[in-house]
């Protein structure tokens, strides 16, 4: 699981077995949609699984996220990501 920063600050959140080769495609118009509109991308943060479901599973958790929870988790502040999940209710 893969987090890219795009050139107008939007991320990116995708999985692959090769972050090296999907790095190049997402560089060279071979990439999602999103990035192809957004270049140049860079690399913000990236997670190894040994099973590509898992990392799946967690791209697609992470992808629902708000953009400051994506920022905590980039900025290795894991402290902060209960509290982001958290929705505040106003009356």
């Amino acid at each position: 699981m893969y987090i890219l920063e795009c050139a107008d600050g939007s991320f990116y959140t995708g999985s692959t077995k090769n972050l090296e080769r999907r790095l190049w495609e997402h560089q060279n118009l071979l990439g999602a949609n999103h990035t192809r509109k957004r270049l140049p991308v860079k690399l913000v943060y990236y997670e190894e699984y040994s099973r590509i479901d898992d990392a799946f599973y967690r791209e697609k958790q992470v992808q629902g996220w708000s953009r400051r929870k994506k920022e905590a988790l980039i900025k290795g502040e894991p402290e902060l990501l209960p509290q982001l999940a958290k929705k505040i209710f106003r009356q």
